[in-house]
């Protein structure tokens, strides 16, 4: 079987993790920084942002496509791509605010990491069956 939903969201979160990368690119270029922070919060909440994209959203769509290969219903996996859809662009703009609303960050790292979490128990459960 091949892969019919898990594109679209891979799509959108390109799109985000673009929109984090031009961020930071435009700010260390404002503050003539082209490796480290120098101190600048600004800088370093928006690099975290988007380090934080990368270490994440990967791993969620490696692991979302293996459940669409797997047959996950269709409800199940857009409820997945939504949540972790939500989750990143949470988590991003909670970071990146200069008085740091934890509640959005907090919330973006708990849909991600459920999106993960249901993700893994879904395949393993596949894999146990088969």
């Amino acid at each position: 079987m091949g892969l019919n939903i898990v594109p679209l969201y891979g799509a959108l979160l390109t799109i985000l993790f673009l929109i984090l990368s031009v961020r930071t690119l435009l700010l260390r270029k404002k503050y003539q920084l082209g490796v480290g922070d120098g101190g600048n919060m600004v800088l370093k909440r928006a690099a975290r942002a988007h380090a934080n994209f990368a270490e994440y959203a990967p791993l969620a769509l490696i692991l979302l496509s293996f459940c669409e290969v797997w047959s996950a219903p269709s409800f199940l996996l857009h409820g997945l791509g939504v949540s972790l859809l939500i989750g990143r662009s949470l988590h991003a703009f909670g970071i990146s605010q200069p008085q740091e609303d934890f509640r959005l960050r907090v919330a973006g790292m708990i849909l991600t990491l459920s999106t993960i979490g249901i993700c893994a128990g879904f395949i393993l459960y596949q894999g146990l069956d088969r």
